[in-house]
């Protein structure tokens, strides 16, 4: 069924419309959000700061739909939530008793998501202190009053778009956090496209239009195939074949069915990106911020090395790196293997127990090379082509590209599973 399909059909039941209509009207709300201004900050000295912060300013430009480069309340966008959120993945493997509370069902999930909340404001008033001293030239007034109205602004259009996302994860459609930044990503499509206009202006105007269509075809070519690449590794999934015992528990006969493992290509999706990209990209901020006027290797290494060889192969081991780490965590062979012995589920031709985890563990390891190399291809391409055609805009990067395909599938499974759980209703009764 075609993405066209899934939406008008979902628009014909009533519950689904409601739904899609609440979802768009706080999307609206987030856009509207994006262009008020912070007051005590002057936005042209702030979006020359930020032009001046090098590609983790722009990955956040890109990310906040706009809202950081115009200095406005959203300016921070969901990042701090979704940093809170990772770091709470972290803990809950690492602390017995936040890993007791996630076993514990709904209860234990909503104290969980409350300890998220608490860490979404401090990291975000962390990073609204840090941002303030980082862009302290677009300050109009300095003072005490203008510190705490700034942070404290910045701080609050965070807050608020945590409970927007929740809201629309509650009342609407779709991962309210994700849809949100698939909205501000979308909304630099414009842009995007004006930059590509741009070549071919530039093209004319220095006669050689011939080559600036070369380069315009190149980048639609390799977005396209970026884009289906995305969603081919997105949907591609290794299934390890499960046959269950049958037992016989009164005069029921239970079990003796087949089914299967899936094991997802990218199960870590974008979180190795973002975090090989913050840890790159965060020593070259430090020394734009505090040794701007230094002269040394290390310095002019860190300023000057982002097109470089050596910035992409340490950018690309480090993405590798993050996948494996990523996947450990949140994939379990050895639990997946002694719930399956407990239920009676075994592998063919593997004998259940550790056995059993050890088959699992290299199939997941071969599977995540896999993805963990594309990640890093798709990564470093863009990189390639920017610094081949010169169009230094991260809308065509990797990262904007996976969330892009991920959301949007994602949100496209969870129109039809409501729709299934409602045919299915419809059924019954």
């Amino acid at each position: 069924m075609g993405m066209l399909e899934i939406l008008r059909n979902a628009w014909k039941i009533p519950d689904l419309k409601r739904k899609l209509i609440f979802t768009v009207c706080l999307l609206l709300v987030y856009r509207v959000g994006s262009h008020i201004p912070v007051p005590g900050l002057n936005p042209a000295e702030f979006q020359r700061l930020v032009e001046q912060g090098g590609q983790l300013f722009g990955f956040f430009d890109i990310v906040s739909g706009g809202a950081f480069k115009l200095a406005t309340i959203f300016a921070m966008s969901i990042t701090p939530y979704i940093n809170s959120s990772i770091i709470m993945q972290l803990l809950t493997v690492a602390i017995p008793k936040l890993e007791q509370l996630a076993k514990e069902g709904e209860e234990g999930r909503k104290i969980i998501a409350q300890y998220t909340r608490y860490g979404t404001v401090l990291l975000a008033f962390i990073q609204a202190v840090g941002l303030y001293f980082g862009i302290k030239g677009a300050v109009i007034n300095s003072g005490v009053l203008s510190f705490i109205t700034i942070t404290f602004t910045f701080t609050a259009g965070t807050a608020f778009l945590m409970w927007l996302g929740e809201q629309i994860t509650e009342h609407g459609i779709g991962n309210g956090i994700s849809l949100m930044i698939f909205a501000g990503i979308v909304s630099n499509g414009p842009s995007a496209f004006a930059a590509l206009v741009n070549i071919g202006k530039a093209g004319m105007t220095e006669g050689n239009f011939l080559m600036a269509l070369v380069k315009i075809i190149a980048i639609l070519i390799m977005f396209l195939a970026m884009i289906a690449a995305v969603v081919w590794v997105s949907q591609a999934e290794r299934r390890i074949p499960v046959q269950y015992a049958k037992r016989v528990v009164g005069r029921k006969v239970y079990g003796g069915q087949s089914t299967h493992i899936p094991i997802k290509v990218n199960m870590a999706g974008v979180i190795p990106i973002i975090f090989a990209m913050s840890i790159m990209m965060f020593p070259s901020q430090i020394i734009s911020f505090f040794f701007a006027n230094s002269n040394n290797w290390f310095v002019n290494f860190f300023k000057n090395s982002s097109g470089s060889v050596w910035y992409a192969v340490l950018y690309s081991v480090l993405i590798m790196f993050f996948t494996f780490f990523y996947t450990m965590i949140v994939f379990n062979p050895i639990e997946l293997a002694n719930n399956m012995k407990k239920n009676g589920g075994f592998i063919p031709g593997i004998r259940p127990g550790k056995p059993t985890s050890d088959y699992i563990s290299r199939v997941l390891n071969r599977v995540t090379w896999f993805g963990a190399l594309f990640l890093a291809v798709v990564t470093v391409l863009p990189i390639v082509l920017q610094n081949a055609t010169g169009l230094a805009n991260v809308w065509f990067g990797s990262t904007s590209v996976l969330i892009l395909v991920g959301v949007a599938l994602d949100t496209i499974k969870q129109m039809e599973s409501q729709m299934l759980m409602r045919h299915y209703k419809g059924f019954l009764e």
